[in-house]
Parts: structure tokens; C-alpha cells; sequence
């Protein structure tokens, strides 16, 4: 699969996909744990999740103009490898729930977006100088691909392993799960829970507790500590996968390209002069433009690709009926509204050899689409799941409706297969447009400004995800088949406003 491709790759896909693997086991559980931990409603969970996830992208900005200023793109990855580790380790530690400790966890946050953002851009920008060279340059979109898929491993096991983890906690002290039952617990404990609520926890408490529940608010006590313990417990195997990514980067950095000297004044200037011979000011001025407006299209679809960690986790959460998902192994029990977050990396690594193999059978035809055409196909596609997803979610009430109830029995949910027929749409979509993204700023982007311009393409994506806890808002306020349909709305509009500007982008990037 590596075959002819350069030696580096391979090292710098397997280090990703270690801290890839840390990554999603936190951002799995992330939106519950701040629910379930602190009592957060979800509207606060969402605000928290939006702000966490652009600063992860947001600040790879700020690393690539650290990485360019310094000339130092081994040493920045490096240190960044370690701050985000040092900020799993703090999530770990169990503590309290009061706002003392909400700001703590708040604070761990902080270390592993800061962290993220001096790893994830300027490893991106580094496997694109693998392939700067005439022997390399034709493989670049597919390079992209192989890269984006192996970091997508150590995604598809992640999520399961966070639930593996805190199932295996579970059983230890003899309980069961319920997705629904750590929001009515702080109820319970807040003395807020309404009578129909206060009736709905009784009911999944004694079927919880294998019929031993005697006192509700000891019980609600008791059943948030197990319950939040095994999700610090999950936290701990990320410390466990960051050190590992650690050590493969260490092994593998001799194969990396080799990071360019500061140069004197004087070599400065004749660097600037051969670049102005090869790449004239107004050059760069239209493919930094061209970066730009492909920048802010994108900011739209990552708004709306991102939902499924705030509201699509909170739709599987009240309307999907988990009971299907149960997997006993002995040990620990795997279930959970969290195993959703497999399905998209699986389908990424799945996916990804044939989108591969397709775009090799179009060149050979010179059928392939250029990659700004690629991008507009996913928006396409993209659109194409909120649809399904509206449709589908037409009989079903408002969510405002459920919070009164204490939320719908399992024979009215719906099926499972509507998410994982969900996430294989929007993960098609997103092979269409990630890797195709990122390779595209790898191709167009001046010599001199790589990692600041992928920087700015994670700038894009934390544009999109600030604007995630919109989808938590809609999903408070509007018929739950709207929120759908406002979603599969803005995919539709980037699909259109990059189709307008294709041409003028194939001719930037030739």
C-alpha cells in the first residue's frame, strides 16, 4: 500500500494515528462526560465541546508560524506530542465536581488544543514536503489519503475502548448502563427532578441496580461516581497511546525531511531572489486568495460535519434505540451512545482503498475530477445525510418535549442503522473533501508559507467547530427533522459557492 511512496510516510501515519487513538477516546466521550461529571446542560456541554474543538484547530495557526519562525518543524511536533499528553494526565485525575474542578478539566483542555495545535499542522505540512519532489509530486492526493486512513485506525478503536473501559467499571460494582440516567441523577441530587421524572429514575434505577435500589439520591450519588470514574479511567488509556505515538516520532524522525537552517541575512535575500524567479508576487498573491476563499467555504461543511460529537451524539442519545448494541465480552461490557463514534473512522479506513483505486482507474482514463471539483462531490454527498436524516426524523417530537417526560420508551426509537447509514454518507463526503483539502493547500500554498497556510486550513475547521454549539441550540428550538434540514442547508450553500469558483481554482493550482 506504501509501495513507492516516500520512506517517511508510513512513520509519520503511525505516529499520528497513536495520538489520533488518545484523541478520540477523549472526544468520544467528551460532550457525556462534561454532562455527567458536572451536570453541564447541553447547550453548556455544547458551547464547552465548540470552543475545545476550534482551539484544537485554531491554534495550529499559531504552531506553524512558531514552526516557520523557528525552521524547526521536528522540535515543534515534539513538544507538542508532550503538552498534550501532560494535559490527558490532568483530565485523569479524578477530582471533584465543583467549579474548582470544572476549571481544572477546562484547564487540561487548553494543554491538549495548544498542544494539538504545535502536532497536527505541521505534521500535515511535513508529509507534504515528502512530496515536493519531481519523483514523488504525482502522488501527493493519494499520499494524502493513505495518511489521512492510517490516522483513522487509531479512530475506529478509540471510542470503543473509552466504553470498553468505563463497562468494565460498571460490572466491577454491579451496575448496569443507561444513557439517560446521569442527566436524572443530578436531577435527583439538584432536587429539580418533576414528578414524571422523578418516576422515570426510579424505573431505570432499579433495573440499573438489578432491582437493590433502596435510596434514590444515595443511588444517584452512588451511580455518578462509578459512572464518571470509568470515564477518568478512559483517560488514562490516552496518557497510555500518546506515549506510544511518542516514541514511534522519536524512531522515525531520521526519516523525515530534513527541517531548513536559519539562514543569515544575506542567504535570506538570495533565497527571497531564486523564489521571486520561480513564483512572481502576484502568483502568490492569487494562490494565497484562492487558499483563502476555499478557507472560508469550508468553514460551513466543518459546522456541519462536526455534529457528530454535539448533536447527532445527543439525537442517538434521546432517540435511538441502543438496546441492539449491547456486547457482552465477560469482562466489561461494551454499549453506549459513544460506540457511534467508531463508525465514521471504520468507514474512513474501509473507504479509503476504493476511493483510492477510483480516482487511480479515472486518471488512467483522464476522467479524475481536479481536487477543488472533489470537494465540491463531497459537499454534495454531505448534503445528501442531513436529507436522510431529516426525512427520517420526521414523526419524531422535539426534543423540548422529551425533557419533561424523561425521554422516549425504546420500542418508539428508531433504528441504529440510521446512524451508521448516516456516518457512511458524511464519511464518503469527507474523503472528498479532507484529504482532497489538505493536499490542495500542500500543492498551492508558496514554498515559504506551508505551515502557515495549513494552519490556516485548521483555522477554517475551528471556524466550523465554534460554531458546533449552534447545532445544540437548534436542537432545543426547532422540530428535531429542522435542525436536519438547516444542516444539510449550509452543506448545500458551500457545495454552490464552490462550484463558482472551480475554475478559477484548477487554474491556481496548476
Amino acid at each position: 500500500m506504501f509501495k513507492n511512496h516516500p520512506k517517511g510516510l508510513i512513520g509519520a501515519a503511525l505516529a499520528n494515528m497513536g495520538e489520533r487513538f488518545g484523541f478520540y477516546i477523549m472526544m468520544g466521550v467528551l460532550l457525556l462526560f462534561l454532562q455527567s461529571k458536572f451536570g453541564l446542560s447541553g447547550e453548556r456541554a455544547g458551547v464547552v465541546y465548540s470552543i475545545f474543538y476550534a482551539s484544537v484547530y485554531i491554534l495550529a495557526l499559531v504552531g506553524g508560524i512558531i514552526a516557520d519562525s523557528l525552521k524547526n518543524y521536528k522540535g515543534t511536533i515534539f513538544v507538542g506530542l508532550l503538552i498534550m499528553t501532560s494535559g490527558y494526565l490532568l483530565l485523569g485525575v479524578p477530582g471533584g465536581t465543583n467549579e474548582t474542578w470544572l476549571w481544572i478539566t477546562y484547564g487540561a483542555l487548553a494543554l491538549i488544543s495548544f498542544g494539538n495545535g504545535l502536532f497536527k499542522g505541521n505534521l500535515q505540512a511535513l508529509v507534504g514536503r515528502m512530496y515536493d519532489t519531481d519523483e514523488y509530486r504525482h502522488m501527493r492526493d493519494s499520499g494524502f489519503s493513505l495518511f489521512y486512513m492510517f490516522i483513522n485506525v487509531g479512530a475506529i478503536f478509540a471510542p470503543l475502548f473509552a466504553v470498553g473501559i468505563r463497562g468494565w467499571w460498571l460490572k466491577a460494582n454491579g451496575v448496569a448502563y443507561d444513557a439517560t440516567l446521569p442527566e436524572l441523577c443530578h436531577k435527583v441530587l439538584d432536587n429539580t427532578a418533576t414528578a414524571e421524572q422523578m418516576t422515570r429514575f426510579e424505573q431505570l434505577a432499579m433495573q440499573a441496580s438489578n432491582g437493590t435500589m433502596t435510596d434514590a439520591s444515595a443511588f444517584a450519588q452512588q451511580y455518578l461516581d462509578i459512572f464518571n470514574t470509568g470515564y477518568h479511567y478512559a483517560f488514562w488509556a490516552a496518557v497510555g497511546a500518546m506515549l506510544i505515538s511518542l516514541v514511534i516520532y522519536i524512531f522515525n524522525q531520521k526519516q523525515f525531511p530534513a527541517d531548513q537552517k536559519k539562514a543569515s541575512v544575506q542567504q535570506a535575500a538570495t533565497t527571497a531572489t531564486r523564489q521571486e524567479v520561480t513564483m512572481a508576487a502576484s502568483e502568490i498573491r492569487q494562490r494565497i486568495l484562492a487558499l483563502c476563499a476555499v478557507f472560508g467555504v469550508v468553514i460551513f461543511f466543518w459546522m456541519s460535519f462536526h455534529q457528530n460529537g454535539v448533536s447527532l451524539t445527543q439525537f442517538a442519545k434521546d432517540y435511538i434505540n441502543l438496546s441492539s448494541l449491547r456486547l457482552d465480552l465477560g469482562f466489561t461490557v461494551i454499549e453506549g451512545v459513544e460506540v457511534f463514534q467508531s463508525v465514521n473512522p471504520f468507514f474512513v479506513v474501509f473507504l479509503t482503498p476504493f476511493v483510492i483505486w477510483l480516482f487511480s482507474f479515472l486518471n488512467k482514463r483522464n476522467l479524475e475530477p481536479s481536487t477543488p471539483k472533489k470537494i465540491v462531490i463531497g459537499m454534495f454527498i454531505a448534503t445528501l445525510a442531513f436529507v436522510v436524516m431529516a426525512v427520517a426524523s420526521m414523526t419524531m417530537p422535539a426534543a423540548s418535549e422529551l425533557a419533561a417526560t424523561g425521554g422516549l420508551d425504546a420500542a418508539m426509537k428508531l433504528s441504529p442503522w440510521l446512524m451508521v447509514l448516516t456516518y457512511l454518507i458524511l464519511t464518503i463526503a469527507e474523503l472528498f473533501i479532507s484529504p482532497m483539502g489538505i493536499s490542495f493547500v500542500s500543492k498551492v500554498a508558496p514554498p515559504h508559507l506551508q505551515g502557515i497556510m495549513q494552519g490556516l486550513w485548521l483555522c477554517a475547521t475551528a471556524a466550523g467547530n465554534s460554531l458546533l454549539f449552534v447545532g445544540m441550540i437548534l436542537y432545543n428550538s426547532l422540530p428535531i427533522w429542522m435542525v436536519w434540514v438547516c444542516f444539510a442547508g449550509a452543506c448545500a450553500f458551500s457545495m454552490f459557492v464552490m462550484l463558482g469558483m472551480v475554475k478559477w481554482l484548477e487554474r491556481v493550482a496548476k
